[in-house]
């Protein structure tokens, strides 16, 4: 969702528009580098750290901070947001998944406070923005929002975070990048590494770690302390690095609701092995190695064959270009802009 804010809000100050921008930060926010926001960036003194803080905030404040700065709309971009709002509201709804998929949470006892606010903020909105088909789907379902009051606008590829492509020679390395929810699948990835015999094994590296990481229990279990390199998260440059030498990408996830690594993977130039859900397939089409997210074997067959099989590669990467190209930020953002647009003319 960072991701998307930002490169949404940068692409709108490439373009043509009638619209002046305003963006309400959490106290934290507005202290970083806020470069990328084409307007004035207002510290709302909420705390993004302080849970309850936060929320009452995203509820109940920020609809009046915006009515007292005289917006004319509101645009919440990461999912949730206010209450109630006396000025046309648009939501950017990311996906369903504590509806969909709420033994995926790793904090269950959020989902009940989750939805309560998701359902709220569907509520009060004049306009919902979904990124996928199969986001508008689950809102349709879960939340009884009606499909004409929903625009699907897919997400782009950053700038390719490496433009020279020095993959190791030593060793393939296939990078798997987020955080470790259980949706993501990351243990099912290391044990599938583990069914590969070790001359056809690549090296594993996961990023987005914070402090202990929980695969490290399982990379012990099974002996790959030599075959997995387990990171936190990592500054642009340093991902970058990452991508230049990598193989391939890995997302064996279970459910998402759009899933940019691949997206982006495919701009930077690796082939990518995806998890065989209907997301993934919207997004990557013909370009994606689909795997089994459930079957271990599946995904070590996809993984051997991306470090072992040079032409499987290349076709690979060649149907990634070709995807990726298909999307661009100044598409989201034009497509944005009529959404607010459409919102406007609706009215609160």
């Amino acid at each position: 969702m960072e991701t998307y804010t930002r490169e949404l809000y940068r692409a709108f100050g490439s373009l043509d528009h009638e619209f002046t921008f305003v963006g309400l930060a959490s106290r934290e926010g507005a202290a970083l580098d806020q470069s990328w926001f084409p307007g004035e960036i207002v510290d709302t003194g909420i705390s993004g750290e302080k849970r309850f803080e936060w929320a009452a905030g995203e509820l109940w404040r920020i609809a009046r901070l915006a009515e007292r700065h005289g917006a004319s709309m509101l645009h919440a971009p990461a999912t949730l947001g206010p209450a109630r709002s006396h000025i046309p509201l648009v939501v950017t709804m990311h996906d369903m998944l504590y509806w969909s998929h709420p033994e995926l949470m790793s904090t269950p006892f959020y989902t009940a406070p989750v939805k309560w606010m998701e359902r709220r903020v569907a509520a009060a909105a004049t306009r919902i923005i979904t990124i996928s088909e199969v986001s508008k789907n689950e809102i349709v379902k879960f939340l009884g929002v009606q499909s004409s009051e929903i625009d699907v606008i897919p997400l782009a590829a950053a700038e390719p975070r490496t433009t020279v492509r020095r993959p190791d020679r030593t060793r393939p390395i296939v990078l798997a990048t987020g955080n470790r929810r259980p949706h993501k699948n990351f243990e099912g990835l290391i044990r599938a590494l583990a069914l590969i015999d070790p001359p056809a094994r690549p090296r594993l590296v996961v990023t987005g770690s914070h402090g202990d990481d929980p695969l490290r229990a399982v990379v012990d279990e099974l002996g790959l302390d030599a075959d997995v390199e387990l990171l936190a998260w990592l500054a642009p440059e340093e991902l970058g690095e990452l991508y230049a030498t990598a193989t391939a990408l890995a997302v064996p996830s279970f459910a998402e609701g759009f899933s940019l690594p691949p997206l982006e993977a495919m701009q930077s130039g690796l082939p990518v092995l995806v998890s065989d859900i209907a997301v993934h397939r919207e997004v990557c089409g013909d370009a994606g190695m689909y795997v089994d997210p459930h079957d271990p074997a599946s995904i070590a067959e996809g993984l051997r064959l991306l470090a072992t099989d040079a032409d499987v590669v290349a076709e690979y990467t060649r149907r990634g270009f070709e995807r990726a190209a298909r999307f661009s930020w100044r598409s989201t953002a034009a497509q944005t802009l009529d959404s607010f647009r459409a919102a406007l003319a609706t009215g609160a």
